[in-house]
């Protein structure tokens, strides 16, 4: 405190006023700053901003120089007029088409009222575009995920992802109907070939797993604050994944015949990819992943077009799974052979 400035005597009503208006005011403030500020100590802080958020201000944290601030999520008093150009609309409405990869959730919902606050500030000579603007886009799903199940969930798991409260959920394990609990740190939503899938610290299993958002069951969102760590990047999670999947990496090697070799050149699979092509159009894909049921799944996709060449031990679990998908379907049509004589 500076010497010759008067101590602040606030009560709690007064130190909310204080601490609503400072972050009104000021761009971001650490606990230490609005502790000073109200001459008390960080935990007094802390039950200061769990109740301003009670009162139903949205506050966000995010590390500056080293240091936790907090700040509101939202000034929409300091926001101004927002104007688009119709090629703005039509990026705008491609987003919205997307959307419908998250049918049954309050994610939909929230983006519907978005467009529609949208549509009541556009200026009228833009409202003869819109119908046409909405059709520019289509995207055609397919194996779609049912989150009905997890919807009554979300408007909770939402609340602790923005405010960064630590939840108890009941999750169904993979493969059977029992559910078991996990204690959880919710740090970031990911998306994924139309899954919606929650990265979180758990602690009662030791370290950071991902939940499929369909199979929670359950959530109960605790008043306990977590710290996301400094510096926590989720893409790194992924890096070394084909897919969500992390194990071993490997160096892999698929070669892919003439006849889908475009289907393989035009994209950019891994990074740092690198393809050949040999004389007679064959396409040779390496790349360094994580991931082998994912790995097996998109190289069987191509069937006899492609052919693994390293590892070995990739290699050989493409071979049992085209061996045993051989034997399965030559046993079921001598088995509908033999029922063929009998009725004959």
């Amino acid at each position: 405190m500076q010497k010759g400035k008067p101590a602040k005597k606030y009560s709690q009503a007064g130190r909310l006023h204080s601490i609503i208006r400072l972050l009104e005011v000021r761009r971001g403030m650490s606990l230490d700053d609005l502790a000073q500020e109200c001459d008390v100590d960080r935990r007094t802080i802390h039950r200061d901003l769990n109740a301003v958020e009670e009162a139903g201000y949205a506050l966000t944290s995010e590390w500056q120089d080293g240091k936790k601030v907090y700040s509101f999520l939202t000034k929409s008093r300091n926001i101004p007029p927002i104007t688009f150009t119709l090629n703005q609309l039509m990026s705008l409405y491609l987003l919205r088409s997307l959307s419908v990869h998250l049918a049954g959730t309050p994610f939909q919902a929230e983006m519907d009222d978005l467009f529609r606050n949208i549509t009541s500030v556009l200026p009228d000579r833009y409202a003869a575009h819109l119908e046409r603007i909405a059709r520019v886009s289509l995207p055609l799903l397919h194996g779609a995920r049912d989150f009905s199940s997890a919807s009554t969930y979300m408007e909770g798991l939402q609340r602790a992802l923005l405010h960064q409260y630590r939840v108890r959920l009941e999750y169904a394990k993979k493969g059977k109907g029992a559910t078991g609990p996990y204690d959880v740190d919710p740090y970031t939503l990911v998306f994924h070939k139309g899954g919606i899938y929650l990265l979180g610290l758990a602690h009662n299993r030791t370290g950071m797993r991902l939940f499929a958002l369909e199979r929670i069951r359950g959530i109960e969102v605790t008043r306990q604050r977590f710290e996301i760590p400094e510096g926590y990047q989720p893409e790194t999670h992924f890096e070394n994944a084909f897919g969500l999947v992390r194990d071993n990496t490997m160096k892999v090697r698929v070669r892919f015949s003439p006849e889908v070799a475009h289907t393989i050149t035009e994209r950019t699979w891994r990074p740092g990819q690198l393809i050949t092509i040999d004389s007679e159009g064959r396409v040779t894909l390496e790349f360094d992943a994580a991931g082998e049921m994912e790995l097996v799944a998109w190289i069987l996709s191509y069937g006899m077009h492609a052919e693994v060449l390293a590892p070995a031990e990739l290699r050989q679990e493409v071979k049992r799974q085209v061996r045993e998908m051989r034997d399965f379907y030559r046993n079921k049509d001598k088995k509908a052979d033999k029922g063929t004589k009998r009725h004959a």
